[in-house]
C-alpha cells in the first residue's frame, strides 16, 4: 500500500476561491487545532501581496495578527506560503528588498516553505527568485502550470518540465489553476512529465471548476504523485480543491494508504459551516461539467465579479457575451494562462469591450503594460495578435506609460522615507499596501479588527441554536436573558 500525503489548502486557496479572501483572523484561529491535528504533510497558509492588501483595505485587519497567531497555532504541521518574492503575486509594485524582508520574517516564525513559479512557466525568471528564497532559508516547491490552448501542447509541457527540474527544487507541483484537466488528459500527460524529473517528488494542485477535480487527483496519484492538495468542506469543491474526505475515501478504496486522520477535521467543517451560514458566505458544492469553460477559461470566482461590473454598467444581461469575448481576448493576447493577474486583465478587458461596443477602444493601464511586455516579456508580447497590440499601444496613455520606469527603492531609502524607527512589519505593510496602511488600521471602527469577543461569540452561538428558547447568563451583578419568539428560527 503506497502512502499518500496531503497538503491542506483550506485557509489559503479554499477561502480565496470560495470566499474571495474574506476569511478573517477570528475565523482562522479556531480552525487551526483541528487542521493541525489531522496529520497533513503541510498547510498552505498565506499568499502574500494581494492578500495583505485585502486584509487592510477591505477587512480593516492587520495581516500580521493572522501571521503571528496562525504560526503559533501550528504546533505539529509545517506551514507554507504560496508566492514569490517579486513579480505579479506582489502586483508588480513591491520593491525587491521588501519582498526579501517579508519572506525573511516568515522564516523567523518557522514558515520555511513556499510554492512558487511563474505565470508563463518561464523558469529562467523563476531561477533568480528561487536563489533569493534559498539564501534566506525558504525551501521552494516549483509549479508547472497546466492550461489549454494551441500553444499548450505535449511538447510545451515536457519542455517546461525539464526546465523546472533543472532548478533542482525540493518538489515539483503540477498545478491545474483553471480546473481544466480531465482524467484522460492527466493519464496521458502527467506520467511523461514525471518520468523526466528523476527522484524529485511531485505534488498535484487541481481546482474543481469542471467538476472533475476529485477524479484528476486520483489519476495523479496513479501517475506517481505522492502529495495531493485538498481542502476541508465547506471550503472544498466548487472552484476550490477537492474535499479531503472524498479523496481519502477513494484512495483507500483503491488500495492506497492516505496519511490523514479525518476525525479532527469534522470540528473544522462545523466551524466553517457556521461562519458561512452566519455571514452569508458560499459553501463549496460539486459543480456540473460545463464545456463552455474551455472557451473562456475565466476562473469561477471572477465570473461573479464580471456580472457585478456589467450590472453597474447597466448591461447585466451581457454576461454570456462577455465570457465569449473573454475567449477572443485571450486569443488576442497570445493565450496567457488564466491565473492572477493575467486572468483579470483578460476578463476586465472583455467586459470593457462589451460595455463600450467596440473592441479595444478603451483599455486599462494593466492591459497597456501587458502589451508593453511588463507582464511576461517576450512570452506575452510574442504571442499577441500584432494588430491588437498596435491598437492598444496607439494612444497617448500608452506612450506615457512606456516612458514610466517603476521605482525599486532599497530598504534604506524606505526607512529614510518612513522614519528610521519604523518596525519591519509596518514598513512591509506601507510598501505593499500603501503609505496610509497604518493609518487605515488605526482609524478602523472599534470591533472591526482582531478576534471576536467571547461574549459576542456566545450570543451568536446561542441565538443560532434552534434548541433552547430561553437562556439566561449571569456573572456577578450582570444578568443577560435571551428569549426567542415561538416562530423564530434564530436571532442575529
Amino acid at each position: 500500500m503506497r502512502q499518500i500525503r496531503f497538503i491542506d489548502t483550506t485557509i489559503r486557496d479554499g477561502q480565496a476561491s470560495l470566499w474571495a479572501m474574506n476569511m478573517r483572523t477570528r475565523h482562522m484561529v479556531p480552525a487551526m487545532p483541528g487542521l493541525d491535528a489531522a496529520g497533513f504533510d503541510q498547510m498552505e497558509f498565506l499568499a502574500p501581496g494581494s492578500r495583505l492588501k485585502k486584509f487592510v483595505r477591505h477587512l480593516a485587519e492587520n495581516p500580521w495578527d493572522w501571521i503571528h497567531r496562525g504560526a503559533a497555532a501550528a504546533e505539529r504541521t509545517q506551514l507554507r506560503w504560496h508566492g514569490h518574492i517579486s513579480g505579479s503575486t506582489m502586483s508588480g509594485t513591491v520593491p525587491t528588498e521588501v519582498g526579501v524582508l517579508l519572506f525573511s520574517k516568515a522564516v523567523e516564525l518557522g514558515i520555511t516553505y513556499t510554492r512558487t513559479g511563474n505565470n508563463w512557466n518561464n523558469f529562467t525568471a523563476v531561477e533568480a527568485d528561487k536563489k533569493r528564497l534559498d539564501d534566506i532559508g525558504m525551501t521552494s516547491v516549483v509549479n508547472v502550470m497546466y492550461s489549454v490552448s494551441p500553444r499548450h501542447t505535449d511538447d510545451y509541457f515536457l519542455t517546461k518540465t525539464r526546465d523546472a527540474a533543472a532548478l533542482k527544487p525540493w518538489r515539483l507541483c503540477f498545478k491545474d489553476v483553471g480546473g481544466l484537466l480531465t482524467p484522460e488528459r492527466t493519464r496521458e500527460l502527467l506520467p511523461r512529465m514525471i518520468a523526466l524529473t528523476g527522484d524529485i517528488p511531485w505534488e498535484f494542485h487541481g481546482h474543481c471548476n469542471n467538476g472533475l477535480g476529485p477524479l484528476n487527483a486520483i489519476e495523479a496519484v496513479k501517475a506517481g504523485v505522492g502529495y495531493v492538495h485538498t481542502a476541508v468542506p465547506p471550503l472544498a469543491n466548487g472552484s476550490s480543491q477537492p474535499s479531503v474526505y472524498n479523496v481519502a475515501q477513494n484512495l483507500r478504496a483503491l488500495g492506497y494508504d492516505p496519511q490523514i486522520d479525518e476525525a479532527p477535521l469534522h470540528a473544522v467543517t462545523d466551524h466553517l459551516t457556521g461562519i458561512a451560514d452566519r455571514e452569508n458566505l458560499p459553501m463549496g458544492v460539486p459543480l456540473e461539467y460545463d464545456q463552455r469553460l474551455y472557451s473562456h477559461q475565466v476562473p469561477g470566482g471572477m465570473i461573479s465579479n464580471l456580472a457585478h461590473q456589467l450590472r453597474l454598467a447597466g448591461v447585466g444581461d451581457r454576461l454570456e457575451a462577455t465570457l465569449e469575448e473573454a475567449g477572443r481576448v485571450r486569443a488576442d493576447f497570445g493565450y496567457p494562462i488564466m491565473v492572477t493577474p493575467l486572468s483579470q486583465f483578460v476578463g476586465t478587458q472583455a467586459a470593457i469591450n462589451v460595455i463600450v461596443g467596440e473592441r479595444y477602444r478603451q483599455v486599462t493601464d494593466a492591459v497597456i503594460e501587458y502589451a508593453l511586455g511588463r507582464h511576461g516579456g517576450e512570452e506575452a508580447v510574442g504571442g499577441m495578435v500584432p494588430e491588437v497590440r498596435d491598437k492598444i499601444l496607439d494612444r497617448p496613455r500608452a506612450r506615457e506609460l512606456a516612458r514610466f520606469e517603476r521605482p525599486d527603492p532599497s530598504l534604506k531609502e524606505l526607512r529614510d522615507k518612513y522614519g528610521r524607527g519604523i518596525s519591519d512589519e509596518d514598513l512591509i505593510l506601507r510598501a505593499i499596501v500603501g503609505d496610509d496602511a497604518n493609518d487605515v488600521l488605526r482609524s478602523a471602527p472599534a470591533g472591526s479588527t482582531g478576534e471576536e469577543k467571547p461574549l459576542i461569540r456566545l450570543i451568536r452561538e446561542l441565538t443560532a441554536d434552534r434548541g433552547p428558547r430561553l437562556v439566561t447568563v449571569q456573572k456577578g451583578d450582570l444578568s443577560l436573558t435571551i428569549q426567542k419568539a415561538p416562530h423564530a428560527e434564530g436571532m442575529g
